[in-house]
């Protein structure tokens, strides 16, 4: 398997995981870890069930992921996550030293290219636009449904 369909293979556990989170009435964003092939840790946005506006999938993930690998660094792992970071999430991404970010649809009004795009760890790689479509149509099926 090529690193495309390794991406793609991930990205749709996080639309998985963007859909869980969906069905509960949270915005659908999912996220996942992924250390050597494995995936150590799978999230989706809990903001609205726990009360807490920092309850991002990536802060879930990378809470998830660092508890399962024993250590707060994730120099070794992918994140994959649905929807562009946010700022909050970036600098929690950059902490982490995660070494690459995937994720699919860009974020225009809140993500991190646009407000802090240093935020990430110098070393980190980023992917962007993979499942694209399907990531934005998961998100605008949401807002659509809430107006």
């Amino acid at each position: 398997m090529d690193d495309k369909e390794k991406d793609e293979r991930y990205m749709r556990m996080a639309l998985q995981e963007a859909r869980a989170a969906f069905e509960a009435g949270e915005i659908p964003v999912g996220a996942v870890v992924v250390c050597k092939d494995r995936v150590v840790a799978r999230a989706h946005n809990l903001t609205e069930c726990l009360g807490d506006v920092t309850a991002h999938a990536e802060m879930q993930a990378i809470t998830s992921a660092s508890a399962s690998l024993g250590g707060k660094y994730l120099t070794d792992c992918t994140l994959y996550v649905t929807l562009e970071p946010c700022v909050m999430c970036a600098g929690a991404i950059g902490w982490s030293q995660l070494s690459r970010v995937v994720f699919g649809a860009g974020d225009d009004k809140r993500g991190y290219r646009r407000f802090a795009p240093e935020a990430l760890h110098p070393k980190t790689r980023v992917e962007s636009g993979i499942l694209a479509d399907e990531c934005a149509a998961l998100m605008k099926s949401f807002f659509k449904r809430r107006r």
